[in-house]
């Protein structure tokens, strides 16, 4: 989610500008939009307002389905679960054979980057809760996420213990889908950001070394970690981002989990948010490279393909 500093330094959501992107998208790229599908069940999670999550059932699974547990981006500091995750993922996750669940939480300055991987982590485990209701197979759930989303799920991707708090482990995880993703090494992050966005990285993270450590997924890399990673990427971008994506998937397969990077073809200045919201649009690269990974993982498992 773009952000901009305003006339007092602090960092806002430009909604305007995401909506005019993707009419740009829309427009010069001839996507067709499919209406966006209202959630099937949205329900609480916690006391605060944004603890708040939307669900979507497997369309014809006769018995318990995977679940696909979505993270929206927005630099910490923004974001919805309405308008992130897209208008393909409903459609698309529930009829490859995934429930899809798509969760808002708490946003900086009013939280801590760590108080939203544990409201992560308390969504899933609210889903999971109501697994034999909702049709869910709760040892199969992949983590994704976009942007800081992709951030908060590789972070309880590699570091369990905000799983454990929410009464989770690694073995409820079967991958994690990263798509262009950033801070997955703090300090390396900040120290390559465009100046215009330091702000909004510090804002999130501090200025503490032991802090970034503790909130970067390469420093939790060392086994245990979940089984598999995908982390998609635009072509270019003008920070560390794929540097830091290849180094996480390196210490990943080194410490035993399967770990792939894919670069995935978008258009221009909309790439970043392409990526994401164009996931399930048939022929989309985005979607090729996750469907490819899914009939891969779940192959042995005799599952959805």
């Amino acid at each position: 989610m773009p952000l901009a500093p305003d006339k007092s330094g602090q960092y806002t959501c430009r909604h305007d500008a995401v909506e005019a992107e993707y009419g740009v998208m829309v427009e010069n790229y001839g996507i067709e939009v499919p209406e966006q599908l209202p959630a099937e069940h949205s329900f609480a999670y916690g006391e605060h307002e944004r603890h708040v999550v939307d669900f979507w059932r497997a369309k014809d699974e006769a018995g318990a389905a995977p679940l696909l547990f979505f993270v929206h981006g927005g630099a910490w500091r923004t974001g919805d679960k309405s308008l992130d995750t897209g208008y393909w993922k409903q459609i698309w996750f529930p009829q490859r054979g995934f429930a899809l669940a798509s969760a808002n939480y708490r946003l900086v300055p009013d939280a801590t980057v760590e108080q939203q991987a544990e409201d992560t982590a308390n969504a899933l485990a609210a889903v999971l809760g109501k697994a034999r209701d909702l049709g869910i197979d709760t040892q199969s759930v992949l983590l994704a996420g976009h942007s800081a989303g992709a951030h908060l799920v590789t972070l309880l991707g590699t570091d369990e213990s905000w799983l454990r708090a929410a009464g989770l482990s690694f073995a409820n995880i079967t991958g994690v889908i990263g798509i262009d993703g950033a801070c997955y090494d703090v300090a390396m992050q900040i120290a390559n950001v465009m100046p215009d966005w330091s702000g909004a990285f510090i804002d999130a993270f501090g200025e503490e070394p032991g802090r970034q450590r503790r909130l970067s997924p390469n420093c939790h890399a060392t086994a245990p970690n979940a089984p598999a990673f995908l982390l998609l990427h635009m072509p270019e971008r003008p920070d560390s981002g794929i540097v830091q994506a290849n180094a996480l998937a390196d210490a990943l397969r080194a410490s035993g989990s399967s770990a792939r990077v894919t670069r995935v073809e978008a258009q221009g200045a909309t790439a970043h948010h392409e990526l994401n919201q164009l996931l399930g649009k048939p022929g989309h690269g985005t979607t090729e490279a996750v469907s490819t990974w899914l009939d891969e993982l779940f192959t042995d498992r005799g599952e959805p393909q």
